[in-house]
């Protein structure tokens, strides 16, 4: 497992996100050089639950105008979905920031 995977490993909270946790699944934002393999082991160590799926997705950053001169590029996200099993409770609140 890489270090920088888990370095940067923090709870994305987004109305989508919010349905996710419905059905027990978490969003992260993980470092750009993590692979699938790097979020399922790292949610194993941290948290001691085996995720049964893991899906990443990068996001391109949106191109913004500042106050109409100048433009600028917001940074890329990669975020990892993670499904973990259905008796799998997780207190993320307290873990991540």
């Amino acid at each position: 497992m890489k270090y920088c995977a888990v370095q940067s490993f923090r709870k994305k909270l987004s109305e989508k996100a919010a349905r996710l946790s419905e059905s027990n699944g978490v969003v992260f934002e993980v470092a750009m050089s993590a692979t699938k393999e790097d979020v399922a082991k790292a949610v194993e160590v941290l948290f001691g639950v085996k995720p049964t799926k893991v899906n990443v997705v990068i996001t391109k950053g949106k191109v913004k105008t500042f106050r109409g001169r100048s433009t600028g590029t917001q940074r890329k996200v990669k975020k990892a979905y993670v499904s973990l099993p259905a008796d799998a409770n997780l207190d993320l609140s307290a873990d991540m920031k």
